[in-house]
């Protein structure tokens, strides 16, 4: 017999969740993917894949929490709701629990279940139900309870046969007696029994598997997995409705319950009499799939996979609306672009052999000013896997999207508007599959400064392509680089300030291409061929110094000078070689690098598969940051991409879980100081952050003083924005007062004068 219980004093593993200042990041999470449902008398809290919404049915009001707030980025599969305690409890499919004080609106962190001798597969949280003041959480291995007003664990039931492991997916209260619907039948005991760890207390039933069991005031209710509801007649359970599907969601409310199946949901009053019966389409369309429904009031609230919630009268047949928080269409974003003014993203992928099935049948978004704006499937003419996605930066409103099995989608004033394709433009479709094969990859995109558009097409001869500023389509043959340009997958392209593309392969590492002289030369993996760690490059970036950063599979090279390109026969790159712990180490060794990305003051932001994201200094000696699931918001240490807005200096993180962002400071530098501005300014009593000077040129000498000229700041420009701490040198904080602030170009061509307020 299994015995093991949980301790019952508060535990060290209990942690609060602390993560980076809140104000340094920012969410843009999807809630589209509702998980479940729960309620109070007055509002519905719905769990999405890893973040929760809650509307206030009497204010309408719409409050979301986010790994920002201290969540996890791992997956949610139940939410409960305690009206008693005030506090909102999170189960994760890794066994994980989040307790939010509602009150406060502080966070507790639970890795009990985490770090129980279990197997990982059996640790998911399927249920919460509350019994005087105890949360019984079923789990796939068997039912724990839970304190909710001491936070300490209770004992852990194991009540398969001979005290195995068992899944409960749900438990009720029913007579006195708890019943759990399981994979191995319905199971009961005296609520009572102090000895409930011993599974011989606990009795079968009704045999079979079983996802949902209910009290619904004098009635207990159950529901086998082929969807036959079943009510309990003080001895067994009896069924009397067979659905046309299995159910996904079982519960009672005000004296309803509801049965959720995929596509439908029926309503049965506390005499089990159905009363009403709601399908997708009276909701929004016959492809919405519902995962759980519940009532607030006399309101119903339908959550569904992949369109959010729906609220409608509860009584009658009203129109559905959609009660979701704006956000992407996904939380695993593939793709992005950011300019000054606008954000996009997208969601179509390849695994890490660039194999892009199955497709995906994705729209892509848009975020700016005005929100959120996503673009459905129906309107991107059918391109599907969009991988990758560009701004046009003479025209924000002019965007093209790659699709890696459709071609290139243009969209133009937020509309998609053409799809170049193997018909109707350069682009080819791979040809090892067979003459009547249509699969054109396109992936890779960049501009260069006189506005064409370069591209990467996959796997055929002619792997670089063109859109010209008139139009007109190029071709460039990869067959004098590549021994077989058709096995080729491209994963990224950068224009240098020469022009010359650089292109990053899956098999022959870098390719430079100089379109004045047609000249082709590569880097790969060798000591004599270009020095790589190894010849699959997955990102490429061109540095404020004109260097080429590498991200490979399995690790990091600089190209120090791009300009090397036409005096060098054989190009190298090199490795970062760094001191920690006084030892010679090279950075980043053996990571898989996804991303990487140049901000204004030339630092990089690399990101990676496994271990999140590094932010190293223009020279890569110093990393000032790294950030994983551990220690900040970051919901997933698998990053997508990565991208930096050249004005608010921002850094938008795209993972597979979720996109954030870091409110960094390193914003381009300006052509000149006619734009300079302080802010915030004045700086009130509340205010803890720092001071910015933004809009500075490059290396432009910054001087703050007192009013009567005494120095109290001086710092050099590094990209356009610096950072005051409203300190003389870092010694002590400056008396409340107007400062001068005195700015100047480093050969003294340029000055301007601006002043900042001080409140203390």
């Amino acid at each position: 017999m299994k015995k093991i219980a949980f301790c019952v004093l508060f535990l060290v593993l209990i942690q609060f969740c602390q993560a980076q200042n809140k104000s340094s990041w920012l969410g843009y999470f999807s809630f589209n993917e509702i998980k479940d449902l729960s309620e109070s008398s007055t509002a519905v809290f719905a769990a999405s894949e890893n973040a929760l919404f809650s509307k206030n049915t009497t204010t309408n009001i719409l409050k979301t929490t986010t790994t920002v707030d201290g969540l996890s980025g791992q997956t949610i599969s139940a939410v409960y709701y305690s009206e008693t305690f005030k506090k909102t409890i999170v189960g994760y499919e890794n066994g994980l629990l989040i307790l939010i004080n509602e009150t406060d609106g502080s966070i507790l962190k639970i890795v009990d279940i985490i770090n129980k001798q279990l197997p990982a597969n059996l640790k998911k949280v399927n249920h919460f139900m509350e019994h005087n003041g105890l949360i019984y959480v079923s789990c796939d291995f068997g039912i724990v309870q839970f304190n909710l007003s001491t936070f300490q664990f209770g004992d852990t039931y194991f009540i398969g046969d001979n005290g195995v492991e068992i899944s409960v997916r749900q438990t009720a209260v029913f007579n006195g007696f708890i019943y759990a619907a399981t994979s191995s039948g319905i199971r009961r005991a005296d609520s009572t029994n102090p000895n409930l760890i011993d599974f011989n207390q606990w009795t079968i039933v009704n045999s079979g598997s079983w996802s949902g069991v209910e009290t619904l005031d004098t009635e207990l209710v159950a529901v086998n997995d082929s969807g036959f509801i079943h009510r309990f007649n003080s001895n067994t359970f009896v069924g009397f409705s067979q659905l046309p599907q299995a159910a996904v969601d079982v519960r009672s409310k005000n004296h309803n319950l509801f049965v959720t199946t995929g596509n439908t949901v029926y309503v049965y009053n506390n005499q089990l009499v159905l009363n009403r019966q709601i399908t997708n389409t009276q909701v929004l369309e016959n492809t919405l799939n519902f995962s759980c429904a519940t009532a607030v009031g006399e309101q119903i609230f339908i959550g569904t996979k992949e369109k959010g919630l729906f609220v409608s009268t509860l009584n009658s047949a009203g129109t559905f609306e959609n009660t979701t928080p704006a956000g992407p269409l996904r939380n695993n974003i593939f793709g992005i672009d950011a300019t000054p003014n606008v954000l996009w993203a997208v969601y179509g992928d390849y695994d890490t052999s660039y194999n892009p099935y199955p497709l995906d049948s994705y729209g892509i978004s848009r975020f700016n000013a005005s929100g959120w704006l996503n673009i459905p499937y129906s309107e991107v003419f059918d391109a599907k896997s969009i991988s990758r996605i560009i701004v046009n930066p003479n025209n924000e409103k002019q965007v093209y999207a790659s699709s890696f099995f459709s071609g290139l989608l243009k969209v133009e004033n937020d509309i998609p508007i053409f799809l170049y394709n193997e018909e109707n433009s350069g682009l080819e479709s791979i040809t090892t599959e067979g003459p009547n094969y249509i699969d054109v990859r396109i992936n890779a995109n960049a501009f260069d400064k006189s506005g064409n558009l370069w591209i990467t097409n996959s796997r055929i001869k002619n792997g670089l392509k063109v859109l010209k500023t008139n139009g007109q389509w190029g071709s460039y043959p990869m067959t004098s680089i590549f021994d077989n340009a058709e096995n080729i997958s491209y994963s990224s392209i950068a224009v240098d300030r020469n022009n010359v593309k650089w292109l990053g392969t899956n098999r022959d590492g870098v390719v430079g291409f100089n379109e004045t002289t047609n000249t082709f030369k590569k880097m790969t993996f060798g000591t004599d061929v270009g020095n790589l760690p190894i010849a699959d490059v997955r990102s490429i970036a061109i540095d404020t110094k004109n260097q080429l950063w590498i991200g490979t599979t399995k690790g990091l090279r600089v190209l120090s000078n791009v300009g090397n390109f036409q005096s060098e026969n054989q190009l190298k790159a090199n490795p970062i070689i760094i001191e920690e712990d006084d030892l010679a180490q090279e950075l980043l060794y053996e990571q898989f690098i996804t991303s990487i990305a140049v901000d204004g003051a030339n630092n990089k932001w690399i990101g990676t598969a496994d271990s999140g994201v590094f932010m190293v200094s223009p020279n890569g000696q110093e990393t000032k940051y790294q950030f994983t699931i551990n220690n900040s918001p970051l919901p997933s240490n698998y990053v997508n991409d990565i991208k930096i807005n050249s004005k608010t200096g921002e850094v938008f993180i795209a993972t597979n879980k979720g996109m954030v962002s870091f409110n960094g400071i390193a914003t381009g530098a300006n052509d000149n100081l006619n734009n300079v501005y302080v802010y915030p300014n004045p700086v009130r009593p509340a205010y803890s952050g720092t001071v910015k000077v933004a809009g500075l040129i490059d290396k432009a000498n910054v001087k703050i003083t007192d009013i009567e000229g005494n120095l109290v700041f001086e710092i050099t420009s590094s990209g356009g924005t610096i950072e005051w701490d409203t300190t003389a040198f870092g010694k002590y904080k400056v008396a409340s007062g107007v400062y001068m602030v005195f700015i100047s170009a480093q050969d003294g061509s340029e000055t301007k004068v601006k002043k900042v307020m001080i409140i203390r």
